[in-house]
């Protein structure tokens, strides 16, 4: 009998086990071709020029650029409003119609194609201006990123002990204040983790920004004018007939992939001293 169990567990272990390899190696296989392919086109010149014409020479310094302020525009609009959102969800109104209906939309949300909300935002920003825009194409992020927002800040302030919350009411203290210098303090971390991890969803979407912030080959002087991004440059670069742009196709990519690994290390890393400390 024992004999059997032991067999039995190996097996099951030897299964387990492969499924986990199984699943890694997607991830590391995609890493090493874009490192592969990415990393001898990577110089100065990609850094600080703007792209050459007809697919001669040049960099993605105008998409580096666009890329950060791009994402940071819709870290602004989306960050603050998915937190918020998260408070009124958590410590005004738990169980309510109203918030069983905000908590349903921001699932719902989540799992709409990115270009689906492109095309909303264009509906409703681009053909009313009549111009592709920085302003649209931050919108546009911030939309995709308000849910993941959510979620995550919602679940690290139920994870706060509801005695911090009684300590303060029975001080006397205004509930805005023990939210505002209690609460959130305590579960800063795990929201700036899930900040970070949102950020992370949106640095690589394609499909939104070509609706909205169109692209452009020189620096963007103005929210209200297009702007160049590096997953668009990828985009229009790989597609293109010309080998020195597939060349930096790949080197964006390269860029790309490791900021968004970059956020996702220093979102764990909080997340885990958070893990810690609790």
């Amino acid at each position: 009998m024992d004999a059997r169990r032991n067999l039995l567990n190996a097996l099951m272990m030897g299964i387990f086990s492969l499924a986990a390899v199984i699943a890694v190696v997607p991830l590391f296989a995609v890493l090493g071709y874009v490192l592969k392919n990415g990393l001898t086109s990577l110089n100065w010149a990609f850094f600080t020029e703007l792209p050459g014409m007809m697919g001669v020479g040049g960099g993605m310094a105008n998409a580096i650029i666009g890329t950060l302020i791009v994402v940071l525009l819709a870290s602004l609009i989306g960050i603050p409003i998915g937190i918020l959102a998260a408070i009124y969800l958590s410590e005004y109104d738990r169980s309510s119609w109203f918030s069983t209906l905000v908590r349903f939309t921001s699932d719902v949300l989540t799992g709409i194609p990115s270009i689906i909300v492109g095309i909303v935002v264009y509906a409703a920003i681009v053909v009313r201006t009549k111009h592709f825009s920085a302003f649209s194409g931050g919108v546009a992020l911030a939309i995709i990123m308000i849910p993941s927002v959510i979620r995550a800040t919602e679940e690290m302030l139920k994870l706060v002990p509801h005695t911090i919350r009684e300590a303060g009411d029975a001080l006397g203290i205004p509930k805005w204040r023990i939210i505002l210098n209690i609460v959130l303090p305590t579960a800063a971390k795990g929201i700036l983790t899930g900040a970070l991890l949102a950020v992370a969803r949106i640095s690589g979407e394609t499909a939104p920004l070509l609706f909205t912030a169109l692209g452009n080959l020189y620096y963007a002087h103005s929210l209200n004018e297009p702007i160049a991004t590096l997953p668009l440059n990828i985009y229009f670069y790989a597609i293109s007939p010309y080998d020195q742009w597939h060349k930096q196709a790949w080197a964006a990519a390269l860029v790309l992939v490791f900021i968004v690994i970059v956020l996702n290390v220093v979102a764990r890393l909080a997340f885990r001293s958070r893990l810690r400390k609790n």
